[in-house]
């Protein structure tokens, strides 16, 4: 890939699945976007989510049998956009997110980059 096809930007990563969030990560710096923070509980992600600067998150829905709302709600306080990941569907979303993009997991390199592509340009998927 030539740099003037690499996007960019950072990414602030939840998954509580390890495996699943190193594969995530590698995709997302292989198509020349670097992890800000990962975390994998919402305790965590819920600080990091505060404190962090990045250009977009990817949440997964379910954190260790935790809805991610708190997380979104700090995102959405602060303006950042967000996407989620999940293999429930839209009836697995947050109720008051439903309206954010999502990833169905799982999910190729290329989908992935077509959502941050819009969510990074305001452009609902």
């Amino acid at each position: 890939m030539t740099e003037a096809n690499q996007p960019g930007g950072s990414v602030f990563l939840v998954e509580d699945e390890v495996m699943i969030r190193m594969m995530v990560a590698d995709m997302l710096e292989d198509l020349g976007y670097s992890v800000a923070a990962e975390a994998g509980d919402i305790t965590e992600a819920t600080r990091l989510a505060g404190s962090t600067e990045f250009d977009v998150a990817i949440l997964d829905v379910n954190v260790n049998g935790k809805v991610i709302s708190p997380v979104a709600e700090v995102l959405a306080a602060r303006g950042k956009p967000f996407i989620f990941a999940t293999g429930y569907g839209a009836q697995g979303l947050p109720e008051d997110f439903r309206d954010r993009p999502t990833l169905q997991k799982p999910f190729q390199m290329e989908t992935l980059a077509q959502v941050l592509a819009a969510t990074l340009k305001g452009v609902t998927v």
